[in-house]
């Protein structure tokens, strides 16, 4: 019999699985890394190669690179190594002296794309969430982790040694590897390549030539930044060739050039969508297709059957779900018949939070009270459906669009997400409109 296999799904594995091998065939393996090799460049050499990358990527990656030429170089004699508040390009000359230029170019678009994913201000946003739990350096490297990936994906440069990269992480969101290294730990020792800064301001005096703190940034002048960013990743993509982008970095921009309808509108509509004609064939249950039995039934199309799922993590708020569930029964007063199942999920559907309202208890419908907390897990909705023989007209998800696996089964019923928290997500099914509170 061989030996059994090994199998590695991620480089820190593949390493250690070569360590054992050579160490098996008695090869010596020294873990010490040496040092790296320093430039002997002058602090306006190293500025000059900063210029040098954005010209190359300019030429090699127009959309990476006319973002970069936004950003004002700031030597920063406090940052160890490079960060951005999406108005300057904070770097630190020794670190750059250690870099080759391939190296810099990566470092560059790391900027960029922090920008683009609007990395510099989530702090400021989640906070304002009241995520008071949230593990703040963990979310940085889950950002590094996303940014490289995606860079990588580019071919933007060459990856610095020390910069974050696994492949398990490709096609998921910032906040699904968050949740990911908080449930299994595997980012208490890691370091994020640069210096993530806070988008609602930053510590210190304003220091005008960036050496000895950052230049700080009041919460208005953050969400300035913030929206000329986002137009000018539109006038990127317009004016470059965007095609050539990982698909996640599509999506963004799709979300930024498409106009956007107010959730509001979107709900009302959607709901009023569903009285048709009189009457109207409906589809059979589960539990009749399973005995066999195929003649259509009929049903008063005044009666509207809406299944509402309200994701309970910990971006969204108790008065979010109240004005949403407000929306929701003001709608629904506009019909004499209807019936309206809700619930909660995080990773799976809460079962003593599901509850049913027609117009005999319609006024209890703002009073529902909030059961769960935890992970996401979309999928858990769907399969509550289809267990327990729900089949809505329309399947409404308010949540902060941030599953860990999938969106659910595209095919069950027509399927409405009302998204908090980014208007960046894009579902790969349904409707969607983007919440806001009024």
């Amino acid at each position: 019999m061989g030996q059994p296999q090994t199998v590695v799904t991620t480089e820190e594995e593949l390493d250690s699985a070569l360590d054992d091998v050579l160490s098996a065939n008695g090869v010596e393996i020294d873990d010490t890394l040496p040092p790296p090799v320093v430039f002997d460049y002058t602090d306006a050499e190293v500025k000059e190669m900063i210029v040098s990358s954005r010209v190359r990527l300019l030429i090699r990656h127009p959309f990476f690179g006319t973002l970069a030429t936004r950003l004002k170089l700031v030597e920063a004699e406090w940052c160890p190594t490079a960060g951005t508040d999406g108005r300057h390009f904070y770097y630190n000359p020794d670190f750059f002296r250690t870099l080759t230029p391939e190296e810099i170019d990566f470092v560059v678009g790391h900027e960029v794309l922090h920008c683009v994913y609007e990395h510099c201000g989530e702090y400021g946003r989640l906070m304002d969430h009241k995520e008071a739990d949230r593990d703040m350096k963990l979310w940085n490297v889950a950002a590094d982790y996303k940014v490289n990936q995606a860079l990588v994906e580019s071919r933007v440069g060459v990856m610095p040694k020390q910069a974050l990269h696994d492949r398990k992480y490709y096609k998921s969101y910032t906040e699904e590897i968050y949740e990911h290294l908080k449930k299994t730990g595997e980012g208490d020792d890691k370091e994020t390549l640069d210096v993530h800064m806070i988008g609602e301001g930053n510590d210190g005096e304003g220091d005008p030539t960036g050496r000895g703190a950052p230049i700080k940034i009041s919460k208005e002048e953050a969400k300035t930044i913030k929206d000329q960013m986002k137009q000018a990743v539109i006038q990127s993509a317009q004016s470059t060739d965007a095609g050539t982008l990982p698909g996640d970095i599509k999506r963004i921009i799709n979300g930024m050039t498409n106009p956007k309808m107010d959730w509001r509108e979107l709900l009302n509509i959607s709901i009023q969508s569903l009285l048709k004609s009189d009457y109207t064939f409906m589809r059979q249950s589960r539990k009749s297709r399973s005995m066999g039995i195929y003649l259509p039934g009929q049903k008063n199309e005044d009666k509207i059957d809406v299944a509402i799922a309200l994701d309970v993590s910990g971006s969204i708020s108790s008065s979010m779900i109240e004005e949403f569930l407000g929306e929701i029964s003001g709608i629904m007063q506009q019909f004499q018949d209807f019936k309206i199942r809700i619930w909660t999920f995080d990773t799976e559907v809460n079962i003593p939070g599901y509850k049913e309202f027609d117009p005999y208890n319609a006024d209890e419908l703002t009073e529902y009270q909030i059961i769960g907390g935890g992970g996401t897990d979309f999928d858990c909705n769907y399969d509550f459906m289809k267990n327990n023989d729900i089949e809505p007209d329309k399947f409404i998800m308010f949540t902060d669009g941030l599953p860990w696996e999938s969106w659910g089964d595209a095919n069950y019923c027509d399927s409405l997400f009302i998204i908090h928290g980014s208007d960046h997500i894009v579902p790969p099914f349904g409707e969607h409109a983007y919440y806001s509170q009024s």
